[in-house]
């Protein structure tokens, strides 16, 4: 799977994240403070990652910064992106589960290297409901 991944900073886990996708077996596109090239400013670059997935560069991303309110505020300006801000593996869960998320976002500053993997092993083992309520709430998603 291809992942596109945002940072703001390289502190928390920035780089971690990176590291776990690659250890993973996933080909990564990096923007922000993890491009020399780019931009690093959370607005920028999470808006560059999600791009990447709402127009088909990506199959998915994760945004990161501080707090990580902003990285998903920005990826969810970009249609097609349904971005969750996840704090735990439970969250992880069920923003795949019940919102079909694919863009993860992620705390810089509150994401431990144990929560980090907690998440991203709940990320990928999360299945999209196919519930008719389920799917028909993401599908009004797609339509506002």
């Amino acid at each position: 799977m291809r992942f596109s991944v945002a940072a703001d900073s390289k502190d928390g886990v920035a780089e971690r994240v990176v590291a776990q996708l690659r250890r993973r077996g996933h080909e990564v596109i990096t923007h922000g403070a993890l491009n020399d090239d780019e931009r690093d400013d959370w607005a920028w670059a999470c808006e560059l990652a999600a791009r990447d997935v709402g127009e088909g560069r990506a199959d998915q991303g994760v945004v990161c910064c501080w707090t990580g309110t902003g990285a998903s505020i920005a990826a969810n300006k970009v249609p097609g992106v349904r971005a969750a801000l996840c704090v735990d593996a439970y969250t992880a869960d069920g923003a795949r589960r019940w919102n079909d998320a694919n863009v993860l976002a992620l705390s810089l500053r509150l994401t431990s290297d144990v929560v980090l993997e907690e998440i991203l092993d709940a990320w990928f083992e999360g299945r999209p409901s196919t519930d008719p309520a389920d799917v028909a709430n993401v599908g009004h998603i797609d339509e506002i």
